[in-house]
């Protein structure tokens, strides 16, 4: 089965240390969903360890929920937790943290990605690891490509074996949660809140089933 994200964008109040000040100190500001409803293990590797399957450092793995997260999100994540056991996973990360990220590291246990788009399907794109050794059933279906001794000899670029244009490229944090990919609207609201709020005073609360 596949494993999809949930959860929120939230804020601490800036009175949250006042001493008359009785509500919670964060509060959900924004639900993930629609900013982000998509299900690419390579970003939920990247940022959270989860469906990791190429040896990312992850920035914000296994953090249970914060201590004060917001009520809203605490009673989000037990009724589903409740109603289903496969939920998982659950994290959260500040928006200072994000921000810091580099977009240009790669995950330690890949050479590459391999993308192929076949001429007769031309919207659908298929992404593949690529380590010592070309993915078997590549070969089987394509070949070797240009360097017949593999991967450590063949230059990042593009090929074609019949119907099919093959990409070979380093792959990194931008390829995975970049411009494109759909993170680039969570983390504008981020951004944006974060100016209002602060960096440390914005996160990212989610959960996986």
């Amino acid at each position: 089965m596949g494993t999809d994200i949930y959860g929120g964008i939230e804020i601490r109040n800036p009175n949250a240390d006042e001493d008359w000040y009785t509500r919670p100190p964060w509060e959900r500001a924004v639900d993930l969903y629609p900013l982000y409803s998509g299900r690419d293990y390579a970003a939920f590797g990247c940022l959270f360890g989860v469906r990791d399957l190429v040896g990312w450092e992850p920035v914000a793995a296994g953090r249970g929920l914060p201590p004060d997260v917001s009520p809203e999100l605490r009673k989000e994540f037990d009724e589903a937790a409740g109603l289903d056991a496969a939920v998982h996973g659950p994290t959260w990360v500040t928006w200072a943290e994000l921000a810091r990220i580099d977009l240009d590291a790669a995950p330690a246990d890949i050479r590459g990605a391999l993308v192929l788009r076949d001429d007769r399907t031309p919207a659908l794109e298929e992404r593949r690891w690529v380590t010592d050794d070309w993915p078997p059933d590549v070969l089987d279906r394509l070949g070797p490509g240009p360097a017949a001794d593999g991967p450590a000899a063949t230059p990042f670029g593009e090929w074609r074996a019949g119907t099919t244009r093959v990409s070979y490229r380093r792959f990194t944090r931008r390829d995975a949660i970049g411009p494109g990919t759909g993170w680039e609207h969570v983390f504008a609201v981020m951004g944006a809140l974060a100016g209002r709020f602060g960096d440390e005073h914005v996160r990212l609360v989610v959960y996986f089933d």
